[in-house]
């Protein structure tokens, strides 16, 4: 019985997982997931990603306030860029994640895999799509 009862709670928990992840890319950092916005970039754990209006190619724009309310999408250990992203480097000299050379971010307002609260905040931050 006791058998049942953990095999029912895994596969409730597995349910309760992002909708399905499509691809993983920039080494399982980054994947796609469908939510209410469409097809959408997110992390590892299924959180919407977001691109800055006032980002360059290549480097960002976001430090200090911007970038408590932004976290920025940071690699790990020897992170290997292909597929479309690239590691942007900040001015601390962490790696950032980008993609299509924009550097990718999360929103401290997003509370649940599929959130996309921060779509259009001040007019400068939008979801990142493929």
């Amino acid at each position: 019985m006791k058998m049942r009862v953990l095999i029912l709670a895994g596969l409730a928990g597995a349910l309760a997982a992002p909708l399905a992840l499509a691809e993983d890319y920039a080494g399982g950092a980054v994947t796609t997931t469908k939510t209410k916005a469409g097809e959408i970039l997110a992390d590892a754990k299924g959180m919407t990603l977001y691109t800055f209006d006032k980002d360059k190619k290549g480097q960002s724009a976001c430090y200090d306030d911007c970038a408590a309310k932004w976290p920025p999408l940071l690699a790990t250990g020897k992170a290997a860029a292909k597929d479309g992203f690239t590691l942007v480097e900040r001015k601390g000299g962490e790696k950032q994640w980008a993609y299509k050379g924009m550097p990718l971010y999360l929103w401290q307002n997003d509370k649940k895999p599929g959130d996309t609260t921060g779509d259009g905040v001040g007019g400068v931050w939008h979801v990142a799509t493929e």
